[in-house]
């Protein structure tokens, strides 16, 4: 069967600070190959609807489908696979990925017909059945997979994230990914899952509080077939298992591989295994992400992070003394007022790490969507991006978005102005000589894209395709959040 696999339009926050490559949507292109299909990838973050229509005229594919890991994606993904049903005479279309998982009857009414099935789960282990089951009519019967005739049985989990490696060939405009000035940078996935139950995210609930480890050397044989000097570790929570870091790390030291990364981790792991994240910084960790959060105790404990604001500030002290380049997130909370807005300047301007922002945003499978979405201004898909705020806001709408940029703005002259520029002159010159300019087009399109006038009118848009609202549930037995409902087999390994 011919497979056309599509990745949706980069979003507001990847406009700037980073475009990564689609690995979830490679891995399952590699599973469908494996099984004899013929597949091609089409990613809309450096690829144009043109060329989607030009790809699905000359390919003629049998199926096609869409990765919808984020809400604000999902309107764009109707509105093509309804072009693609017109286009392509029986072509077979389906949804995948994160945040459709937890919306997939309300995502299929709202198609009308445009979308055939959305798979629910992990798109590796469903792949090669739904496209087994489709010439018989037989999809609804697919593990994960639900259509209007109804759901199959639940989605299942793979044993083991060795497999498939991800199918990278694929790919047309590698030289396109980035992150910072890692450019062009690749991606790698060590581990899945995170054994936290933060309150506003939806990573635990989708795999159900899973944690799965690639085994070492099938992680050091990857990172040898990668191409890019630059490699982006997508972990949830990186090296929360001190062992499985130090295994990496060995057959990455027997390879003699080198290499820079860019991880995400929490302040307690970096506190608790130091050593760990001391040996990568020697094979060549440059940079780090840490979920902050918040600065003060209250909104650590709404949040449930279950850190304190001292073990935040402890994690920067070590990460600074180890000289890899941290940045930091803290979550604007709807009902911040100016002082708040003023108090958080204070901090960004007062460290040295990059600070990001993002608005709280209730999404569907966190808890906070339960307690929260009965309150929402909007039901836009396209405004829960975590840039837009979707609840009441103690400041006017308005003000609160020219607060929120100029936060943004004071961070941003700070982290990529001239100044920064000029320091790092270096690294441009070098992006450049190799013809990469993501790095250098960061630099200044922070004006373009972020803008309380465009954020404000966003809201005032025609609304297509809604958000549901939530059925009523009992959070109290946090199970019923799970899209999968046990740790794989064999590879799950509950943290």
């Amino acid at each position: 069967m011919r497979l056309l696999l599509v990745h949706p339009s980069a979003l507001m926050y990847s406009e700037i600070f980073l475009r990564l490559e689609p690995l979830g949507l490679e891995r399952v292109a590699a599973a469908a190959r494996e099984d004899g299909h013929d597949v091609r990838v089409v990613d809309l973050q450096v690829e144009s609807h043109g060329a989607l229509a030009r790809e699905a005229a000359s390919f003629a594919p049998h199926a096609v489908g869409f990765s919808l890991n984020y809400l604000a994606n999902i309107p764009e993904a109707i509105d093509l696979a309804r072009r693609l049903k017109q286009t392509v005479p029986g072509v077979y279309v389906f949804f995948g990925g994160h945040s459709v998982s937890f919306v997939a009857d309300e995502v299929l009414q709202q198609a009308e017909g445009a979308v055939d099935a959305v798979v629910r789960g992990e798109g590796e282990t469903a792949i090669g059945p739904l496209l087994e089951a489709v010439p018989d009519g037989a999809a609804h019967t697919v593990p994960g997979v639900v259509t209007t005739e109804g759901h199959g049985p639940p989605p299942r989990m793979l044993h083991s994230i060795d497999s498939p490696r991800p199918a990278r060939d694929l790919l047309r405009h590698r030289r396109r990914y980035f992150i910072g000035e890692l450019d062009p940078c690749a991606s790698i996935e060590f581990t899945r899952g995170c054994p936290w139950d933060c309150s506003f995210c939806s990573a635990w609930t989708f795999y159900g509080r899973s944690y799965r480890k690639a085994s070492p050397r099938a992680a050091a044989e990857e990172l040898a077939t990668v191409r890019e000097r630059n490699v982006f570790i997508v972990d949830d929570v990186a090296f929360i298992r001190p062992e499985h870091g130090d295994a990496i790390a060995a057959e990455l030291e027997r390879r003699r591989i080198r290499k820079r990364y860019y991880l995400e981790t929490r302040s307690d792991v970096l506190l608790r295994n130091t050593e760990v994240f001391r040996r990568w910084r020697r094979l060549g960790l440059a940079y780090m992400f840490l979920g902050m959060e918040a600065i003060d105790s209250e909104g650590l404990d709404l949040y449930r992070k279950r850190v304190s604001p001292d073990d935040n500030f402890r994690a920067l002290e070590t990460a600074r003394a180890m000289g890899i380049t941290v940045a930091v997130n803290l979550i604007v909370d709807p009902a911040w007022d100016l002082e708040r807005f003023r108090v958080v300047r204070e901090f960004a301007l007062a460290v040295p790490e990059i600070v990001h922002l993002t608005v709280m945003t209730p999404y569907p499978g966190t808890e906070v969507w339960h307690t929260e979405a009965r309150r929402l201004t909007t039901r836009d898909y396209r405004l829960f991006d975590i840039q837009h705020a979707v609840v009441p806001t103690t400041l006017p709408l308005d003000v609160f978005y020219r607060e929120l940029v100029r936060t943004q703005s004071v961070i941003n002259r700070k982290h990529l102005g001239l100044r920064t520029a000029l320091g790092a002159a270096r690294v441009l010159a070098g992006n450049l000589a190799r013809g990469q300019t993501n790095f250098a087009r960061m630099l200044w399109r922070f004006n373009h894209v972020y803008n309380p006038r465009r954020q404000l009118a966003d809201h005032a848009r025609p609304v297509r395709y809604e958000l549901p609202l939530p059925h009523r549930l009992d959070v109290g037995d946090r199970k019923r959040l799970y899209v999968h409902t046990r740790p794989a087999a064999h590879g799950g390994q509950p943290v």
